[in-house]
């Protein structure tokens, strides 16, 4: 369960990628650099991978232990 929240956490502290709605009526002037993210982006990026492998190998794990499949 620890897991699950913190991956939720990561993923929502991530800042959105996309210009969302506003751009369309004419609230998205900043332009979208593409290349890595740098800084705490990085960070979140990373531990959203870690956290979503480690969420699916304990899935699968007690999936197994509980023989549900």
């Amino acid at each position: 369960m620890l897991i699950s929240v913190l991956l939720i956490v990561v993923t929502i502290a991530q800042e959105s990628k996309q210009p969302g709605m506003g751009s369309s009526i004419g609230g998205g002037t900043q332009a979208m650099a593409g290349g890595k993210a740098r800084g705490k982006d990085a960070v979140l990026a990373k531990f959203t991978v870690i956290f979503g492998i480690a969420f699916a190998v304990l899935c699968i794990l007690l999936g197994r232990f509980m023989n549900t499949f």
